[in-house]
């Protein structure tokens, strides 16, 4: 086991009870009188996944002291909204591996994967109103917009050579490390933290989760597919002008640099392993762990905020231990 799936594990262990209480409410709601709804959302959300978002909701009520029963609804709602972009999303991108195993849409074909996500997000959205919150449904309603937004920025950036690393670290913290951040700031809301803290929990999330997509933008490039469960070169394909594509074309050679543009801009993997050596030759991968350094580090910062327990513990260690990532 790696150190950093060591350190998953120790601070899963600490919300263990909590998360079968969540995947208890998962499996109770995904429940539908239309057969086919409850089929395509338990196979996509029983993969295997990390369940890192509702868990960071969990870990940081946790750190706050907080322990009422809303916190398994939101950290259900949480994982449904994430599990809709996912189906959404590999509808868009063609996608036909995740998690080493078929997805939703290459087993049960793209409309009813697309119509099982936005079940999901209704579900989610029923679910929060139950909670009857305002702020922590204005803080769902946003982060779920700005995910939307964060995927057509995406789509618009497709097989564009030209991305900068400005451009590139919007999308992401739009489209991935948003939610995130919604988690976070949930358990401050739940908590009745002061602003401070809440503001500290939220830039937590967000660093956390812009530090967990730069390493999988880097993986691409440098796992084993075999951890990863998806191909080699998959972001390329899709024509993904990544962090580690945007840092070799800036250190390469014009050779080098004319051989990824063309690759971004053709969507083209047919020379896929030279690509792989210009990233790896030009240090692009060094600079890429760098990015996710300063991000992990600024999660450290964000949470030492928060009074010390073994929860907080075990957040220090997420951010801490994230770099270590194979899959």
């Amino acid at each position: 086991m790696s150190v950093h799936n060591s350190s998953t594990a120790e601070a899963v262990a600490l919300i263990a009870d909590d998360m079968r209480e969540v995947d208890r409410l998962i499996a109770k709601r995904l429940s539908s009188d239309v057969p086919l709804v409850g089929q395509v959302a338990q196979y996509i959300i029983s993969a295997g996944g990390k369940r890192l978002r509702p868990a960071l909701l969990l870990l940081m009520c946790g750190a706050l002291g907080q322990r009422s029963s809303e916190r398994f609804t939101l950290a259900a709602v949480v994982e449904f909204i994430h599990t809709a972009t996912l189906l959404h999303d590999d509808v868009v991108d063609d996608s036909t591996l995740r998690r080493g195993r078929a997805t939703a849409n290459e087993a049960f074909g793209n409309p009813a994967s697309v119509l099982v996500g936005d079940f999901l997000y209704s579900r989610a959205f029923q679910m929060m109103v139950e909670v009857g919150d305002m702020r922590i449904m204005q803080t769902l309603a946003e982060a779920t917009n700005v995910i939307a937004e964060g995927e057509v920025m995406q789509l618009v950036n497709m097989h564009d050579a030209s991305l900068d690393e400005n451009g590139y670290l919007r999308v992401i913290r739009s489209k991935t490390a948003k939610l995130f951040e919604a988690s976070a700031r949930i358990a401050a809301i739940l908590a009745g933290s002061p602003p401070e803290i809440e503001r500290a929990c939220a830039d937590y999330g967000q660093a956390l989760g812009t530090a967990f997509q730069v390493i999988d933008d880097v993986l691409d490039y440098d796992g084993a597919p075999e951890e990863m469960g998806k191909n080699l070169g998959d972001d390329l394909r899709e024509g993904k002008c990544t962090l580690p594509l945007i840092a070799a074309m800036r250190r390469g050679t014009a050779a080098q640099r004319d051989i990824i543009r063309v690759a971004i801009e053709n969507g083209a993997v047919d020379n896929i392993d030279e690509i792989i050596a210009i990233v790896r030759e030009t240090g692009a991968l060094e600079v890429t762990r760098e990015a996710a350094a300063a991000e992990a580090q600024r999660a450290i910062e964000a949470i030492s905020q928060l009074s010390p327990n073994d929860n907080t513990k075990a957040l220090l260690q997420l951010a801490a231990q994230l770099l270590q990532r194979r899959s």
